[in-house]
């Protein structure tokens, strides 16, 4: 026996309030779980306005980021929770294509003063590097002991989600949630030095 398509939807829809309400009250593993269900459908949306994977892929990151910050703001009153996400992925992909729009006008100065520059880097290059370094390290001391193994051991040791669960003999599904929750962690906490280094 068939199940309704309505039905289907309203149940998938009281879930994804359900975790949003979880999420608003500090719950991570709602938050991991919500990426699982509703990812697919964000990116999806991302890349097509992008037609990037990499920036589809990190506009994704900071949709969750965002719902991470702000699930106690959505309002079931004026939307479903599906809405609320596909409204909050639109925003952000629009945004990222207009910077990205404003930054390809720059490209040609760019790469004009690039025959200019020296191949080393200069002396305040180098200090802003090993502030970049300290910033990172500092974040990375934020994390669970377990959420900072797996993202060094992915990010740092170059290895797949699939070789660090082996690694550590654990689920892959557990290694994947504990990068997405450390990364989105390490993307909050590192935030105000990006903007601090781009002003």
């Amino acid at each position: 026996m068939m199940v309704p398509m309505q039905n289907t939807t309203q149940t998938q829809e009281a879930e994804w309030r359900q975790l949003i309400t979880q999420t608003a009250q500090g719950d991570q593993v709602a938050l991991a779980t919500l990426y699982d269900r509703t990812s697919p459908q964000v990116y999806g949306l991302i890349f097509k306005i992008l037609g990037n994977r990499e920036a589809a892929e990190e506009v994704t990151l900071d949709v969750y980021t965002q719902v991470w910050r702000q699930a106690h703001t959505f309002d079931e009153t004026r939307g479903t929770p599906g809405g609320w996400l596909m409204m909050l992925a639109r925003t952000r992909a629009i945004d990222r294509f207009r910077a990205g729009l404003a930054e390809r006008g720059k490209l040609e100065d760019l790469d004009v003063a690039s025959f200019f520059s020296s191949e080393g880097p200069t002396p305040e290059q180098e200090i802003e590097e090993q502030q970049r370094q300290q910033h990172v390290r500092a974040a990375l001391s934020l994390l669970s002991s377990e959420q900072r193994e797996a993202i060094v051991l992915g990010y740092f040791y170059g290895l797949s989600q699939s070789e660090i669960a082996d690694k550590l003999k654990l689920p892959l599904g557990t290694v994947k949630t504990r990068m997405r929750l450390g990364m989105i962690k390490l993307r909050e906490v590192l935030a105000p030095q990006k903007e601090e280094l781009v002003s």
